[in-house]
């Protein structure tokens, strides 16, 4: 039997419970430590005995309080010590909401990622909100601001273009798309700046392709010619809501985590900072770590 007074204390209970999971959606969840998902795979075209290790940054949405210089300085150090061989970013450095107490600037974040270290170097896409706005929506710069903090820390941007990299005696290509959601078209559409074509057709010879896209829309459109895609922007969703999934992600296909469509392999990540409003809710912000030359194993 219940009494009244257990009666009372539920009732209490469940007439807060809207309040407490909006505040831990806004001033907890956000600010969690980034978990490290670690992804271990052979893709198709990809040697089997050629093993790299690949740290993923994606979406840092660099603003104050949610993602502060500091806060991305510790993330770098986290990303370093899975001792990468490889250390890729997937875009949207810029703020991707209107919902903070200050601005980070594109050389503050620069600086806090400049602490990145892996043999193959760092390598960088821009993302939508890199293009939109400058750190802040509504406030001036846009994609060459954020090329210029890149430059300045030696972290090689890839727009349309690839690079051929080396690892244990093996040569492989890292490509990385212009963004596909480039130039604001309206309010409610807008045009690209990617070339799928162009930068594949970019590459001279049969090794192995590694592809950044930032967004994972074009992904029906990849051939088998690359091994994996990596993408981040969706979150994750941003908002995952039991029994209904992620009503709010860009794209009802694709949101998050490993997909695998007629063999071609992408991974999206869940990333770290937020757009639209700073909340996230059973998507906890996430570095990845990324095995490639080994069996299938996710975590």
């Amino acid at each position: 039997m219940i009494n009244r007074r257990q009666l009372l204390i539920g009732a209490g209970t469940l007439g807060l419970a809207p309040f407490g999971l909006a505040s831990y959606a806004v001033a907890v969840e956000p600010m969690l430590s980034p978990r490290v998902t670690s992804y271990a795979l052979t893709p198709p075209g990809w040697p089997q005995n050629l093993r790299l290790r690949i740290g993923v940054i994606a979406d840092i949405h660099a603003c104050e309080p949610w993602m502060s210089a500091e806060r991305i300085h510790g993330i770098a150090m986290s990303v370093n010590a899975l001792s990468p061989d490889l250390i890729v970013l997937l875009g949207d450095f810029n703020a991707g909401h209107r919902l903070v107490s200050g601005p980070v600037f594109p050389g503050q974040w620069g600086d806090a990622l400049s602490v990145l270290r892996a043999p193959l170097g760092v390598h960088a896409i821009l993302g939508n909100h890199d293009w939109w706005h400058g750190p802040v929506p509504g406030m001036p710069g846009g994609a060459e601001e954020v090329r210029r903090a890149l430059r300045q820390v030696d972290i090689n941007l890839l727009e349309n273009n690839a690079v051929s990299l080396r690892h244990e005696g093996q040569s492989f290509w890292l490509a990385g798309l212009a963004d596909q959601m480039a130039h604001m078209i309206g309010r409610y559409d807008s045009r690209g700046a990617d070339d799928l074509g162009g930068t594949l057709r970019s590459i001279g010879d049969d090794d192995p392709v590694l592809l950044l896209m930032h967004e994972p829309f074009l992904f029906p459109r990849v051939p088998n010619r690359v091994s994996l895609t990596l993408c981040g922007h969706t979150h994750g969703g941003q908002i995952n809501v039991p029994l209904i999934g992620t009503p709010f992600a860009p794209s009802r296909r694709y949101v998050y985590g490993h997909i695998v469509e007629g063999g071609r392999h992408m991974i999206i990540s869940g990333g770290l900072g937020e757009s639209g409003a700073p909340i996230r809710f059973r998507v906890p912000p996430e570095i990845l770590q990324i095995d490639l030359g080994a069996p299938l194993v996710s975590s």
